[in-house]
């Protein structure tokens, strides 16, 4: 039997709340990139790259070292080493310029609507995060999204990052449901991949078009933007 020839009682059961990651997800990690340009002409794209991957980096060493450091701090840290290794003279004002755009960062067009179609349909939608506490309070208000989420989960309870098991832990336990019945999204596919790990049912926002990560396990579904939450609630 085909999903076309489905009946109602053979669809999975829609799930019964939605966390979504932040950064990449909710909110363009690469918008930094427009005050790098302006600051170093030619290099803005490279370095909010730079950036991105070494933040994402560290914070996988911290955890399996059991040196954790808060995200805000993991974000400092890289954007001085990138630009470092880029021979870009980032002095203490530029640096405190850029950080500054992290915690306003651009939200992806769709996602307020997105939010706003959940809440009519009753399902409770929040975040689980790397960020800070502060640093998620400062941005999704920033971007106008705060009012349409909860719970906000930040790792920095457990210190530990994504994709330790006790960060995904936080899901189940804040929301009083099984993994299996909480839908995970992320344009992370590595992160993805590790809620899929933890039980999540998972969605990829693959916007980048870009491959599989492979690591033996795949998301639920694979989608373009964050309307593809939606089909999972479609009856």
């Amino acid at each position: 039997m085909d999903a076309a020839t489905l009946t109602a009682d053979d669809r999975p059961a829609a799930p019964k709340a939605v966390l979504f990651d932040v950064y990449g997800t909710l909110l363009d990690v690469y918008s930094v990139g427009l005050r790098a340009e302006q600051m170093f002409p030619g290099a803005g794209e490279r370095l909010a790259r730079a950036w991105r991957d070494k933040q994402i980096e560290y914070s996988r060493l911290v955890s399996m070292s059991g040196r954790y450091r808060p995200f805000w701090q993991l974000t400092r840290d890289a954007l001085q080493v990138c630009a470092a290794a880029l021979k870009l003279p980032l002095d203490t004002a530029g640096e405190d310029s850029l950080m500054n755009e992290y915690r306003h960062l651009s939200a992806f067009p769709e996602n307020r609507a997105v939010l706003q179609a959940l809440a009519a349909r009753g399902i409770r939608a929040g975040v689980l995060s790397n960020g800070d506490p502060d640093m998620l309070d400062v941005t999704l208000r920033s971007a106008g999204l705060i009012d349409l989420l909860d719970p906000i989960l930040s790792v920095h309870q457990t210190r530990r990052y994504k994709t330790d098991p006790a960060a995904y832990a936080l899901g189940p336990q804040a929301l009083s449901l099984p993994a299996a019945d909480i839908l995970f999204v992320s344009s992370n596919c590595w992160d993805a991949i590790g809620a899929t790990w933890h039980g999540y049912a998972t969605l990829w926002v693959n916007r980048a078009d870009a491959p599989m990560e492979q690591l033996g396990t795949a998301p639920t579904r694979v989608g373009r933007s964050l309307r593809d939450v939606l089909e999972f609630f479609q009856t």
